[in-house]
């Protein structure tokens, strides 16, 4: 395992909006990671932000392209393509695990990439599919 965690996508977006959500010791964490060593996130949070934010569920102060240039860029995160090692570990996740596709895919590439996940959401920490990130 790395140190620098895969990224669920609200955890990226609370982190790139200084969201309050994430507690203050995650932030100075991720904050802290050295240039080599930048979180991860997945392709598919790209789209997840896009649906949230064409939803109206995610508000950004500029527009999405000019938020995805600086939050996705090499500088901020390291940005996992799909792969068919994902796609194929995806595929071994149990039936009843969660079945939201974003979170499937995310769990996946932490299991197939041996990342540690940083995630808030009780059902895929309650699941033990996915090694999780602590700072």
């Amino acid at each position: 395992m790395t140190k620098s965690p895969l990224l669920d996508t609200h955890v990226w977006v609370w982190w790139m909006l200084g969201d309050a959500r994430l507690p203050a010791r995650e932030r100075a964490v991720l904050d802290d990671l050295p240039g080599g060593h930048r979180p991860r996130v997945c392709d598919i949070s790209q789209w997840e932000v896009a649906m949230l934010v064409q939803l109206g569920r995610l508000k950004l102060d500029d527009s999405l392209e000019d938020w995805l240039r600086i939050a996705a860029s090499p500088a901020t995160v390291e940005v996992i393509p799909i792969t068919s090692a994902i796609v194929s570990e995806m595929n071994r996740l149990p039936a009843n695990f969660h079945q939201d596709p974003a979170d499937r895919l995310i769990v996946a590439t932490a299991r197939a990439r041996k990342l540690l996940l940083a995630t808030h959401d009780v059902r895929i920490r309650r699941s033990r599919q996915a090694s999780l990130w602590a700072a």
